[in-house]
């Protein structure tokens, strides 16, 4: 069992309406003039969007706008979030989205006040010292984003792109307003690399060295049984209230640290797709689909048992007269099958449409581990070609 710090402090409003009690939070926090940072036209056809500009207006509010957030947010669009927001004398942010809008604000808090270039955060060169308050009113749960201390940006000024991540405390939001009844109208492609993206997040701090922790253990069981069980059913009936709000909290309970207390986690599934969404652009969930079989085939014999496990009280598979190899074989299957089943890919093939090219594998590769001068993962220390056999078992 490991020494370990819960940090949570962000304020949830869970439920349906909870959106109207936006101004009174954003003042709460200290929020005077607000960015406004969104994605697409989903917000603007739903109302959402309307909907909070009127709150913030009717509270006198001053607020300006930034839209235009994508899946894999872009560092070129969070350097015109901090220029908006040194010309525009912004204290606050606020995300009217999913993970991508969420962690676009985290970066935009990062760079407000940072005198170098926002991207050296990212590479892991140095560390802000002061950053802007973020809440989120949040639309798609998938990233966990909206109580996680980490953010994601992918540079699209760079040739192949490449994609990283920043972690700090200050990125935690002040408030995440969360109603069930915003993800009604979400596409099913969306929901299902949600419901992956959540579970993964869990299962990068379950499979690990650490096995005795059994109360942390159980909870991570729960969330992952639920979120296939009430993804499921959301999946069948999108606007099922009791399903779509089970997943919105497990996606929380998911990344808030909660299922990795006194664990060590992995994340190498997570590194690794990183390169890929990073070179092809694909959805993150799907893409730790295609990645988390043959990650899972190549490092189970570090705890063989854990796998075991999974398989027993996550897939709920009767392992009786097994070893720990064809148990941990049979719950590696069945959660293939699972994920075969809400419609994602468990290979890069399906993934992007084609086959990958061995040069294009290499790359990412060495994107991955810096050249082959760091590792990846906690289970089992993956060096470059260690990468490249997972991506070739992937394929």
């Amino acid at each position: 069992m490991q020494n370990f710090k819960y940090y949570a402090p962000t304020h949830v409003l869970f439920g349906r309406d909870t959106e109207k009690e936006v101004a009174s939070l954003v003042k709460k926090y200290g929020g005077k003039k607000v960015l406004l940072h969104y994605g697409g036209q989903s917000a603007v056809k739903s109302g959402l969007l309307a909907t909070v500009e009127k709150q913030l207006s009717d509270a006198g509010i001053e607020y300006v706008k930034l839209g235009g957030v994508k899946p894999n947010p872009r560092l070129s669009l969070v350097r015109k979030g901090i220029e908006l927001c040194k010309a525009e004398n912004i204290d606050f942010l606020l995300a009217v989205g999913g993970g991508s809008v969420i962690d676009s604000c985290k970066a935009i808090s990062s760079g407000r006040f940072y005198d170098g270039d926002v991207w050296t955060l990212y590479e892991h060169k140095d560390h802000a010292t002061k950053y802007l308050p973020i809440g989120c009113i949040l639309t798609i749960p998938a990233a966990g984003s909206e109580m996680s201390d980490g953010s994601v940006i992918t540079n699209d000024e760079v040739k192949g792109w490449l994609k990283k991540d920043y972690c700090v405390d200050e990125f935690r939001c002040k408030f995440a307003i969360m109603n069930p009844e915003l993800t009604y109208t979400l596409p099913a492609w969306q929901t299902a690399c949600g419901i992956t993206d959540m579970m993964m997040h869990t299962m990068e701090r379950y499979f690990s060295k650490d096995d005795d922790m059994e109360i942390t253990d159980a909870i991570a069981e729960a969330v992952l049984r639920t979120c296939m069980k009430e993804g499921r059913k959301a999946l069948d009936n999108p606007t099922d209230y009791k399903s779509r709000a089970n997943v919105m909290w497990a996606g929380s309970l998911a990344h808030n640290d909660l299922t990795g207390c006194g664990t060590t986690g992995d994340w190498a599934t997570h590194c690794i797709e990183h390169e890929l969404s990073g070179m092809f652009d694909v959805s993150h969930g799907a893409g730790l689909a295609a990645m988390w079989g043959s990650w899972a085939r190549y490092t189970r014999e570090e705890n063989m048992p854990r796998f075991a496990r999974f398989a027993r009280n996550v897939m709920c598979i009767d392992t009786t007269g097994m070893s720990d190899l064809e148990a941990a074989e049979a719950g590696i299957q069945a959660m293939e099958k699972f994920f075969n089943s809400i419609g994602m890919p468990t290979n890069i093939h399906t993934l992007i449409g084609k086959e990958i090219s061995e040069a294009e594998i290499e790359d990412m590769a060495d994107k991955c581990t810096n050249g082959d001068t760091t590792t990846v993962g906690g289970l089992k220390v993956l060096k470059k070609a260690d990468v490249i056999k997972i991506y070739q078992m992937a394929k």
